[in-house]
């Protein structure tokens, strides 16, 4: 039996969760959410809990159980208190701002970069080497801070430029100098 999808889903207080066939909605105060569990699983909701079963030991099955209880915490956490994701921008003249709907930034190119803001997210620069990104779905939060971080990944040599809050930069050491005579 799967440990995870054994587990049922606590539904906490000002969430919804409404299955209909193979979808699952779950509304909540940050938002709704809406996925397409696959056909062999079943999901119910019983006495304010989730409860996700399988039909039979199957290798697919097995691998969908887990999986889709862990999809489906993951939309009642996201509705009720959400995702958050901090980059942090290092480098002498790296910085972001907000305009409007867009995230600017100037990370060492001859030119600005220039990132619309996705539907159903909140971008927020509380600080001009510091991008917050917030919302309900955690596979769209992590999408985003992923793309923002690959505009310019931080380097070895020096720590420049975009980097989680909590990652740590493995840095090397520089050419060494020709010693000698």
């Amino acid at each position: 039996m799967s440990r995870i999808g054994k587990l049922p889903v606590v539904i906490p207080a000002g969430v919804d969760v409404a299955v209909d066939g193979s979808t699952v909605t779950v509304k909540g105060a940050l938002g709704t959410l809406t996925r397409t569990v696959h056909s062999n699983i079943s999901v119910k909701v019983e006495n304010n809990e989730v409860i996700v079963t399988r039909p039979n030991d199957d290798k697919m099955n097995r691998s969908l159980h887990g999986l889709t209880r862990t999809l489906i915490a993951n939309m009642v956490t996201g509705v009720s208190t959400g995702y958050k994701k901090e980059l942090e921008i290092n480098g002498i003249g790296y910085r972001a701002a907000m305009q409007g709907n867009d995230l600017v930034m100037n990370i060492g190119y001859s030119h600005q970069v220039i990132m619309p803001q996705p539907e159903g997210l909140k971008v927020e620069v509380p600080a001009p080497n510091k991008i917050v990104i917030s919302g309900p779905d955690k596979q769209k939060v992590g999408q985003f801070a992923a793309e923002v971080r690959e505009k310019r990944p931080p380097e070895p040599y020096k720590g420049k430029g975009i980097k989680y809050v909590d990652e740590y930069i493995r840095r090397k050491e520089g050419k060494a100098g020709k010693g000698g005579k």
